[in-house]
């Protein structure tokens, strides 16, 4: 077998691992609800494959990640994504596909970017801006695309309030620090498996 094949089957296999730990992850977290959304602990595991990976495992994990919460969204077990779907299937299926996709993506474009000057920097960057297009692109959505659940669900709320404050605040907040908490760890991980 040759070098190159043998780095093409690590690779794979390194991916399906990464691939296997966000389902577990998200699985688990979809019963951790604050507001009307889960909670995403899937992010580390599509950081650190992003980082290791490139862009385009950095999608493949983050397509992972929103088939998982496109089961949870159509099956009802994500209450707040379940009434969207009802609403509109399509654009729900699009946001959430779209969000998982391009935070994976993001984060292997920016850790490859800043990784050239310091891996370390580059690790944190990208633990942090997997979550901030996460949940971005959900509060675009909600904004452009959702307007009346947004209105709905603020109760009266003036509507930048309740977007960043009421509907993501807390759970972006949680996901950003539990990013940047273990992102010392992830640099290690990718550290220690580009030097393997």
């Amino acid at each position: 077998m040759t070098t190159a094949s043998s780095a093409k089957i690590r690779r794979i296999a390194g991916i399906g691992v990464f691939a296997a730990i966000v389902v577990i992850l998200q699985l688990f977290a979809s019963f951790i609800t604050l507001g009307q959304f889960a909670i995403t602990l899937a992010l580390v595991p599509i950081v650190i494959g992003a980082a290791l990976y490139g862009p385009l495992a950095g999608a493949a994990l983050g397509a992972t990640f929103s088939f998982i919460v496109l089961i949870m969204t159509i099956t009802g077990v994500d209450v707040g994504g379940h009434m969207l779907w009802l609403a509109n299937p399509v654009a729900t299926a699009l946001v959430i596909l779209a969000r998982g996709i391009l935070a994976g993506a993001a984060a292997g474009w920016v850790y490859s970017l800043v990784a050239r000057k310091s891996t370390y920097v580059g690790g944190i960057s990208a633990a942090i801006i997997c979550p901030v297009v996460n949940t971005g692109l959900l509060l675009a959505a909600m904004y452009f695309i959702f307007p009346d659940f947004m209105a709905l669900w603020a109760g009266g709320a003036a509507t930048v309030y309740f977007l960043f404050i009421g509907l993501a605040g807390v759970n972006f907040l949680i996901e950003l620090a539990i990013n940047i908490a273990l992102s010392p760890a992830i640099v290690r991980v990718i550290q220690t498996v580009k030097k393997g």
